[in-house]
């Protein structure tokens, strides 16, 4: 067997073992239907032939009842299947529109009629009365629900609102670190990073900050389900809750969507107690704000019932109008640094700043770790120990423009203004 044959081998026993049906049981991907056959009589039937096939996609699973007229048909991804039991001896037996969700077990139980093969009774799904499989608690969202609700900015992770015992934090991560626009939730007192966040099963928990690391599209979500107790042993990492979303995937018709959205100032309520008269700057009643939303999806087969294509892409640009105070240098270091006639820098004001000592020393004296430095008298300092880059940061700077008196006020917040921050965003 020469080198290259044995290459080739490798790699098509690589490829082979990636079109492998994968062995795991990650319910936080598929759902599942399960059920018991029974005759006329109430008996069991073993051997019955099972056959669930989608709706959406007419792909077929099979399956065959035990000695104890039991089946289990695992791995389906969510949607609505039809079950089909037949038997010798018995009536071909059909629910339709069976609707199953991710991490969650539907029961379909067949009862046999005595007739023949070529006859068929039709049942249609209902909803079960109570829960069996599981102990969660858990709030489903169905691809309808993601599609109709009104949420207000087309932010997914707002949808945890509409869950019992879930709270808003008044604060936010900064867009520098957040730019998905994760929103933060209390769920049942936990602290909010204690939520798992789950897409297709895949962990979409950041590990740092403990939000949400992909924010999908509300067109790209068929499926969300909210666990806020009793959730399964494989979220360990969860203290919170668990929220698993699916997105969907193409069937055997092209299909699609398309948005668009938009929200500003010129439309948006006034505060009657804060925003009755204009700003003087502005002469606006509120901040300049714009958000637009604007995107579609669309899905199809490849090969139809068998291999299918779904993509989509979601397009934000938004403005908010924004105010800052700060700190930065004083009219004093600025008409001392830089002023050409002046030789020395005064940073004098800062010496005994906010009750502490603030004395500036000489880098170039004493020993290496720092002790027996010399001071410079007052915080005054020579401009030739002035390095060209801080003047070139500091002429850049604004002048402090607050209106303060106290030593306290001139040196600390010293500076304001506002504008509009913009925010670009593509998510695909």
């Amino acid at each position: 067997m020469n080198s290259r044959f044995k290459s080739a081998t490798l790699l098509m026993l690589c490829f082979g073992l990636l079109l492998m049906p994968s062995l795991s049981f990650a319910q936080a991907v598929y759902g599942s239907i399960y059920g018991t056959v029974t005759d006329a009589s109430g008996a069991v039937v073993p051997n019955a032939k099972v056959t669930v096939t989608s709706v959406e996609q007419n792909s077929k699973t099979d399956a065959t009842t035990n000695e104890t007229g039991n089946y289990n048909v695992t791995h389906l991804i969510p949607g609505s299947y039809d079950v089909r039991f037949e038997a010798k001896g018995f009536k071909v037996q059909e629910t339709k529109a069976v609707r199953v969700f991710a991490d969650v077990s539907a029961r379909v139980d067949g009862a046999f009629q005595v007739g023949q093969a070529s006859e068929t009774v039709e049942v249609t799904a209902e909803a079960p009365e109570l829960k069996t499989d599981r102990a969660d608690v858990a709030t489903i969202f169905t691809e309808k629900t993601v599609r109709d609700l009104p949420i207000f900015n087309r932010n997914f992770t707002e949808l945890q609102l509409l869950t019992p015992g879930t709270q808003r934090l008044g604060w936010s991560h900064a867009s520098s670190e957040n730019p998905q626009g994760s929103v933060q939730f209390f769920s049942n007192g936990q602290q909010f990073s204690g939520t798992s966040f789950q897409l297709d099963g895949t962990d979409n928990q950041d590990p740092i900050l403990g939000i949400i690391v992909i924010n999908p599209a509300l067109e790209s979500v068929t499926e969300v389900k909210v666990t806020s107790q009793n959730f399964d042993a494989e979220f360990g990492q969860a203290t919170a809750g668990v929220v698993t979303a699916q997105t969907k995937s193409g069937g055997n018709t092209v299909h699609g969507t398309a948005f668009w959205s938009r929200r500003n100032d010129e439309l948006e309520a006034r505060n009657p107690f804060t925003q009755a008269t204009k700003n003087a700057v502005t002469g606006k009643f509120i901040p300049d704000a714009l958000l637009n939303a604007f995107g579609g999806s669309i899905g199809g087969p490849v090969i139809k019932d068998k291999l299918f294509f779904f993509a989509d892409y979601q397009g934000k640009r938004s403005k908010t109008g924004q105010s800052a105070r700060v700190t930065i240098p004083t009219a004093l270091v600025r008409s001392t640094c830089l002023n050409a006639a002046s030789a020395v820098c005064d940073l004098s004001e800062y010496l005994l700043a906010n009750g502490a000592n603030n004395q500036v020393y000489d880098p170039a004296t004493g020993a290496a770790n720092g002790t027996g430095r010399t001071a410079f008298a007052g915080n005054i300092i020579p401009k030739n120990r002035i390095a060209p880059q801080a003047i070139a940061i500091l002429s850049g700077l604004p002048a402090p423009n607050g209106t303060g008196t106290l030593p306290a006020d001139i040196i600390n917040s010293n500076y304001s203004a506002g504008g509009t921050g913009g925010f670009d965003n593509n998510a695909f």
